[in-house]
């Protein structure tokens, strides 16, 4: 038998839709639907001015399955609708631009085939970042927490991002992380040796402020972030350990240092979304080391 290639999964899958867009499913359950419920759960009120908006189709589109990611690359949004999930609740952006405009690049190829791909199958996407962060609490904070397995370590669990350690060394901490994470890339500042036991985590993008107003305070020994900017943070942090502070940082990428949050809202719309199949879909760590060359 021949093998199926990964253009054969995507078109079975677009198929898998199509027939089901026919009429074959029971669900009346539509994008706005599941935009509303998700406003109704989230427990907060929600703001005025948002990036947490429906990017395409529109929300009258039938829902035939949920997909929760980090980002919605091109590769997430293929793998999404071969498996029948036609909604697909990120994270963060689809277009680059974490306020979601194109009108600077609408031209660009690469752009129109993403979106041309969604409209041809009706892909819904659902831009869902910053209710999902000020949720309490923040459901980026307590996935990654459930991820790494840190539940013990947690403060206070109405602010998950805050953890303490009992003096494990600044390598193996983050040794840990990388094998809890599958991450390829993680980066290091500080003493190998420096015990850790209090640790601020600031998942995904973290700059000058509030990063260093962390970092400096005594009693955070450690910073773990998604990315930063190394002519601020970075150097701030090298400078600070020259000084002679007991300090570190840890560089995870912003992909995997909110992945969790999103195998956690999975689990979430589970809880309120009964009638068509949710799933986790991962995107892809877009890093790698040169001596451990990867195909992505």
């Amino acid at each position: 038998m021949t093998p199926l290639t990964r253009r054969d999964f995507v078109a079975a899958g677009s198929a898998l839709l199509s027939t089901m867009a026919m009429g074959q499913s029971t669900s009346k359950l539509t994008a706005g639907e599941v935009i509303s419920r998700i406003k109704k759960q989230v427990a907060i009120p929600w703001r005025e001015q948002t990036v947490d908006n429906l990017l395409t189709a529109d929300e009258s589109t039938p829902v035939m399955g949920i997909a929760t990611t980090m980002m919605a690359t091109f590769d997430v949004v293929e793998r999404a609708a071969a498996a029948g999930k036609n909604m697909i609740v990120t994270h963060e952006t689809p277009f680059y631009l974490h306020q979601d405009h194109t009108d600077d690049i609408k031209d660009d190829p690469t752009l129109r085939n993403k979106l041309n791909f969604c409209k041809q199958h009706d892909v819904a996407l659902f831009h869902f970042h910053d209710h999902w962060h000020a949720r309490r609490p923040d459901g980026i904070a307590q996935g990654m927490v459930q991820q790494l397995g840190w539940g013990k370590n947690v403060i206070d669990p109405a602010d998950p991002k805050k953890l303490a350690f009992d003096g494990i060394s600044l390598e193996n901490l983050s040794q840990q992380m990388q094998h809890k994470l599958n991450a390829r890339t993680i980066r290091v500042v500080g003493d190998p040796a420096l015990p850790v036991r209090k640790v601020q985590t600031s998942w995904g993008y973290v700059g000058r402020e509030p990063g260093i107003k962390i970092i400096a305070d005594p009693g955070v020994e450690v910073l773990i972030c998604g990315e930063t900017r190394e002519w601020e943070l970075v150097e701030y942090v090298q400078d600070s350990i020259t000084a002679g502070n007991k300090k570190g940082l840890i560089v995870i990428g912003h992909v995997l240092s909110e992945q969790g949050g999103m195998m956690l809202c999975a689990d979430w719309l589970r809880s309120f979304i009964p009638e068509v199949p949710i799933q986790f879909v991962p995107a892809t760590e877009p890093f790698w080391n040169p001596d451990h060359p990867v195909k992505t």
